[in-house]
């Protein structure tokens, strides 16, 4: 198999993360036209739980395969990098079994904690068969991730990336037409319709083991029947599983938390909206908007920070090691001011535009998409706790990050229902309580984070603090356009077409003059550089003239 050196590697891993990205966000559209809210809702229920279960299972060991793999792989260690290997996937067995274990017996007593005693929606029973479904999956996916990072291990990316993408047309694949085949063909119930479509994560995960299985068993390049030699047989596997351990442990401890986090939701808003007077269809048509349907359009903002992640931490990484504290400085601010300078804007147009762009995936929906537009705007701060969390991680900061997290943690649970009722004694509806909580949650992580990075390097923030305040006047100014625009031609986002028409009308002006102000008051060149600027006027001057002169 060929091995990808860095650059080639990073854009095969991104070309597969903006693929499978892609393919998530449009199979919602057909998606929620056969099951609906309440079909969402219980989708995000199953997934919700079965996100924690997984990082327990999965968080870290792929990272600690392909660390210690490649490792032992450079010192040309091959016979102590097979027995890794083999390790990781005997530890990764018991894992998944426990797991599976956990989520099937226990299943009632999770879905009881999540909608016992609501009526008028789901049931304890839905509940209880669609997280049971999705526990299969749990026994499959460990082993894909240990096999992937195997692979990484040896630097070969493109297996990686290519199972990515068949386990995501797989699962689409049997979410679409089995969802659709019980609900329309065969007319079972909408539990059986989401327990199928669940079921699409196990045999995705099935779909990519098996190709990245035979992958390997093929492979004749990776010296998988090498003899030990004299230095290899003094390392015992105790030694090897500690090793594991120890570079797994920080990941899976940040990917609990997160997870964790996210699933504070699934327990605590159904419940809480009812108990302040909420019917259950509402309450978990919210869930199903912040769990399952808003988090998909979320992508469109997500994907930016994951590409600013994903060229970041290698060059800190780098600068860091060699401690070359300036270099690392640098990199932070640009990451933190090209966040700033495409995120606020994004989020900020996709809340103006919120009713069209919730109609043009899901159908005109008032109440989904005022919820929607404060959800987007909720993955600005998200994002750059995002980008803190790994930059910290990169510069061996795991308690910083732990700490940070955990604190979040803490608040997410004691304050997720007390806001709800705060929300309601201010006059303001309490379904907007757990979104808002998030965003003040996220930006005291981020300051925290911010902080210990000061700390560490004595990086000054100034520079990044005038391009937020630039940002940010530039994004009103667009926004005042656009208001201005929205007198004159009147909001035809009812239907998808109409809907279709006004996001490209209005995002293309937005983008105008957002760019236009930006570009005037000296924005983009503070933060991309006046050569990188003065580059794309050039191109698009002589494209005018070319296009003049034909």
């Amino acid at each position: 198999m060929k091995r990808s050196g860095f650059l080639a590697g990073a854009a095969i891993s991104v070309i597969g993360i903006v693929i499978c990205k892609v393919i998530g966000l449009v199979y919602v559209i057909p998606f929620y036209a056969i099951i609906g809210t309440q079909g969402g809702a219980l989708y995000s229920y199953a997934y919700s739980i079965y996100n924690v279960f997984l990082n327990l299972a999965t968080s870290g060991i792929p990272v600690a395969m392909s660390k210690v793999v490649s490792e032992y792989n450079e010192m040309k260690y091959y016979n102590t990098k097979e027995r890794v290997f083999k390790i990781g996937l005997k530890v990764i067995s018991f894992l998944c079994i426990i797991s599976f274990l956990i989520l099937f017996i226990f299943a009632p007593n999770l879905a009881d904690m999540i909608i016992g005693g609501v009526e008028g929606g789901n049931t304890v029973e839905d509940v209880t068969m669609v997280i049971r479904v999705i526990s299969t999956a749990v026994l499959v996916v460990p082993f894909l991730s240990v096999s992937k990072g195997y692979l990484q291990g040896h630097k070969i990316m493109k297996v990686s990336s290519v199972s990515d993408i068949l386990e995501q047309l797989a699962r689409v694949t049997v979410i679409l037409a089995g969802s659709f085949l019980t609900l329309k063909v065969f007319h079972l119930s909408l539990n059986t319709a989401v327990g199928v479509a669940v079921f699409g994560a196990t045999v995705g995960a099935l779909v990519a083991y098996f190709y990245v299985f035979l992958k390997i068993k093929k492979a004749k390049d990776l010296n998988k029947n090498e003899s030990a030699t004299t230095a290899e047989k003094k390392i015992t596997n105790k030694d090897l599983i500690r090793k594991i351990v120890f570079y797994a442990l920080p990941f899976v401890a940040i990917a609990l938390l997160q997870s964790i986090y996210v699933m504070v939701d699934v327990f605590t808003v159904v419940k809480g909206l009812v108990g302040l007077g909420y019917t259950t269809a509402i309450s978990e048509n919210v869930v199903s908007v912040i769990q399952t349907w808003g988090s998909k359009l979320n992508m469109i903002v997500m994907a930016i920070s994951t590409g600013i992640i994903t060229s970041l931490i290698p060059t800190i990484a780098s600068s860091f090691a060699v401690r070359n504290l300036k270099e690392v400085n640098s990199k932070i601010t640009q990451a933190l001011q090209t966040l700033f300078l495409v995120t606020i804007p994004l989020s900020v147009g996709l809340s103006f535009m919120s009713r069209a762009v919730w109609t043009v995936f899901y159908g005109y929906d008032e109440l989904n998409s005022s919820i929607f537009s404060l959800l987007i705007l909720s993955q600005v701060p998200l994002s750059i706790c995002s980008v803190m969390v790994n930059t910290n991680q990169t510069m061996n900061n795991t308690k910083a990050t732990i700490t940070a997290l955990g604190g979040s943690l803490v608040f997410k649970i004691l304050l997720n229902v007390p806001f709800m009722h705060l929300f309601k004694f201010i006059g303001f509806e309490s379904y907007y309580a757990t979104i808002s909580l998030n965003m003040c949650i996220d930006t005291l992580a981020s300051l925290y984070l911010l902080g210990k990075v000061k700390k560490e390097t004595g990086i000054n923030y100034l520079r990044t603090i005038r391009s937020l305040i630039k940002t940010v006047l530039c994004t009103l100014i667009m926004v005042l356009g656009l208001s201005i625009l929205n007198l004159f031609i009147p909001n035809f986002s009812v239907s998808r077409m109409g809907s279709i028409l006004y996001i490209i009308l209005y995002g293309i002006i937005g983008v105008i003059i957002y760019f236009f102000v930006a570009y005037k008051s000296n924005t983009l060149s503070d933060i991309v550089g006046k050569d990188f600027v003065n580059k794309i006027i050039l191109k698009i001057k002589g494209f005018k003239i070319v296009k003049k002169n034909v």
